[in-house]
């Protein structure tokens, strides 16, 4: 019987998982008063300005109650501002306030710092072997999704 420590996609979670408790632990002792998630979604909505909720939840990969939940915490924060659509009051307009916009900003450094010290000891050739890898495994999962 194989190992947990022997199954790619075992050890693709755990170092995903691992990164971001310390990605999460470095923004707090570094005292940010924001999430790993709360950052990817201001991030997505900075990116991309005009971006549904649903399309969001793609993007970070969270269902569509994290989202609802993550954009709360975010409008109390006044990180971004949330207004009904002008033509259609099932929709919102999200938009990033200047405190989101300098919060990105200030937190970027961190964000770097804890990317070269996850790839410490990981050369160029590895990380581009595995990405390229990664994109493989993904478009593999999606294909047979659509051909389902």
């Amino acid at each position: 019987m194989e190992k947990l420590d022997s199954i790619i996609f075992y050890n693709i979670d755990k170092a995903i998982r691992a990164y971001r408790n310390y990605a999460q632990r470095q923004l707090r002792e570094n005292g940010f008063n924001i999430t790993i998630d709360q950052w990817l979604i201001i991030k997505a909505l900075l990116e991309n300005p005009e971006i549904t909720q649903n399309e969001i939840g793609n993007l970070v990969f969270k269902d569509n109650a994290s989202v609802t939940r993550i954009i709360e915490l975010l409008v109390k924060s006044g990180f971004i501002t949330r207004k009904v659509h002008p033509t259609d009051r099932r929709k919102t307009n999200l938009s990033v306030t200047k405190s989101g916009k300098d919060i990105i900003e200030k937190v970027q450094n961190l964000v770097e710092n804890n990317r070269s010290v996850a790839l410490q000891n990981v050369s160029r050739q590895e990380l581009k072997i595995m990405n390229n890898t990664l994109l493989k495994i993904a478009e593999n999962c999606i294909n047979t999704k659509n051909k389902s």
